[in-house]
């Protein structure tokens, strides 16, 4: 058995680890184990108290992949609801479809009765209400929020720039392997932008016959390489976990223009191994790792760079 959590999983990976060591699936052990972050709200990045859009709302992303069935469950843009997980597993579970956002998801969500809450606190508030008077024009704000907002988020600075999320990945004592992320995503993006978090086979993939990976930092990078996906697909090829991570930096190199940042690749295998490797992060990185013994131990990361 085997836990890798993300350094905002701190208050999820003891729950995770005990539901794992009692023999709880890979699947319900993830998605407890992404609740419990997402009720944090120390963590800016995910759930409660996440930093807002540009119009000053919070919209929430995530997913959840059963790596046996290969089926997976996603939502983006969710407004109104605590665990964008649970909503994730639901869909998962009573839909044909994998993925819902916008006002869809929060329909879905409404109808099958899933906690409610605007996830705003007046801390998390502040740093927007301090960008909206000082960098939009008493005309702009006027009109707010029926402005033009493009150059506006080329401008804005995320007050957390790790742009983080968490990510959870765990392999049961059944040989199952499951995945999870949830994300508030990047603070002041654009209104419904989508990252790396909600798209299957960027943000997270899971496969029980081969393993694993998840991605924190500049989701557009892992959308524009399927980073998760290729981590899992360069296993399945029967490459070493270090040599598909390699192989998945080597992707990132090839990116011209657009957002190039940090981004962290987390992956687990079948067999129990596992690889965290920091892209281009400016200082060492760490995360937190179970293997089946004790509680979960904060870890270094390895460290690379893809430019």
């Amino acid at each position: 058995m085997i836990l890798v959590t993300n350094n905002e999983g701190t208050k999820g990976a003891p729950i995770t680890a005990q539901l794992l060591a009692r023999g709880t699936s890979a699947l319900d052990a993830v998605e407890a184990g992404v609740r419990g972050v997402e009720s944090d709200p120390g963590v800016r990045t995910v759930g409660k108290g996440g930093w807002p859009n540009l119009i000053g709302e919070i919209e929430l992303d995530a997913a959840i992949m059963d790596g046996d069935t290969l089926r997976t469950g996603s939502v983006g843009a969710l407004k109104g609801f605590a665990h964008p997980i649970s909503v994730a597993r639901a869909v998962l579970e009573r839909l044909p479809h994998e993925m819902l956002v916008g006002e869809g998801a929060a329909r879905f969500a409404a109808e099958i009765g899933a906690e409610q809450d605007d996830n705003l606190l007046p801390d998390t508030m502040d740093p927007w209400k301090a960008w909206f008077s000082r960098e939009l024009s008493p005309e702009e704000q006027d009109a707010f929020p029926g402005i033009a907002l493009a150059e506006h988020c080329r401008a804005a600075i995320d007050p957390e720039k790790p742009m983080g999320t968490t990510v959870f990945l765990a392999l049961d004592g059944r040989g199952s392997i499951a995945g999870g992320v949830s994300t508030a995503g990047w603070a002041f993006k654009y209104p419904g932008r989508l990252g790396d978090s909600p798209v299957i086979g960027a943000g997270m993939y899971a496969d029980s016959a081969y393993g694993a990976a998840a991605c924190t930092g500049a989701g557009e990078m892992a959308i524009r390489t399927s980073a998760a996906r290729s981590a899992v697909l360069y296993m399945k090829m029967g490459m070493t976990i270090r040599e598909a991570l390699d192989e998945v930096v080597r992707d990132l190199a090839r990116l011209k223009g657009g957002l190039v940042d940090r981004i962290t690749l987390h992956a687990v295998s079948r067999t129990g191994e596992h690889r965290v490797l920091a892209v281009n992060a400016p200082k060492p990185w760490f995360y937190w790792l179970w293997d089946g013994e004790g509680a979960p131990r904060w870890t270094e990361a390895e460290r690379a760079a893809s430019r």
